[in-house]
């Protein structure tokens, strides 16, 4: 069986995950995004009248869905890609060693593994019969003001700073080829206004949306980064620059 192409680099991601949790015991930390992810998958289970007894959380490093789904009387299982908060070393390219979930809930993780395809097979293998996976992560429209910024800081030598990501078309084609019942792809966009570049890096920084590409582009430098200045001035309205990151969500039932 051919390998997937190598389009991340494993050991930036989890080097982006840590640098966000440390950036997380600062003051007024971004985790607006997680937040949403939160209270969505709880509003999609309660919609279908679902009171999970065993569930597995991936990558929520607040605590909070699982904390809101003890309260409910599950028994829960919290894994991360990098081991966050004492949370169990989950590899989402692996089969699980763990399995019978009837919820798994994998929260801005899986837009940055290899084998998207694959992780998601692992993750249906991982349900017991009836089960439910709710799977959310930055979809393809995420960051088009940053995107812009950074090909003007880059001039006329275009870099690849910012990975690919899945839109809901694909999405719904990956689920079909998993095997899940049900499936269900759409996106929702969060929309945030900066009054500064440096601010709308460190959310994304804090949130770990940055890139963690395989092959990265060179370091920006100072000439780059002013004429990253100055597209961030241009793009602003009334003195803010407004930045859209979708967040694209996947469900589907093992029958």
């Amino acid at each position: 069986m051919s390998q997937p192409p190598r389009i991340f680099a494993p050991h930036r991601r989890l080097a982006a995950r840590r640098r966000a949790m440390v950036l997380q015991n600062q003051p007024n930390a971004a985790h607006y995004l997680l937040d949403d992810m939160v209270e969505d998958v709880l509003e999609r289970l309660s919609f279908v009248q679902m009171v999970p007894k065993r569930a597995l959380v991936v990558g929520d490093w607040t605590g909070a869905l699982g904390a809101a789904l003890r309260a409910q009387g599950a028994e829960v299982v919290e894994a991360d890609p990098a081991g966050l908060r004492g949370a169990m070393v989950l590899d989402e390219e692996q089969p699980y060693l763990l399995r019978d979930f009837d919820l798994i809930a994998s929260l801005g993780t899986l837009d940055t593994v290899n084998d998207l395809p694959g992780a998601l097979i692992h993750m249906r293998q991982a349900l017991a019969p009836g089960g439910v996976m709710i799977a959310s992560f930055a979809g393809a429209g995420s960051l088009p003001a940053l995107r812009a910024i950074m090909m003007a800081a880059d001039g006329d030598r275009p870099a690849a700073r910012m990975h690919p990501m899945v839109d809901v078309r694909a999405g719904a084609q990956l689920l079909q080829r998993a095997g899940f019942a049900d499936p269900v792809s759409d996106g929702r966009a969060v929309k945030v206004r900066f009054r500064s570049l440096a601010g709308l890096v460190g959310d994304v920084r804090a949130q770990a949306w940055g890139g963690v590409l395989a092959q990265n582009g060179p370091a920006v430098g100072e000439a780059g980064y002013a004429r990253a200045l100055v597209a961030f001035d241009e793009l602003a309205e009334d003195g803010r620059v407004t930045e859209v990151f979708e967040i694209l969500t996947l469900s589907g039932w093992r029958r």
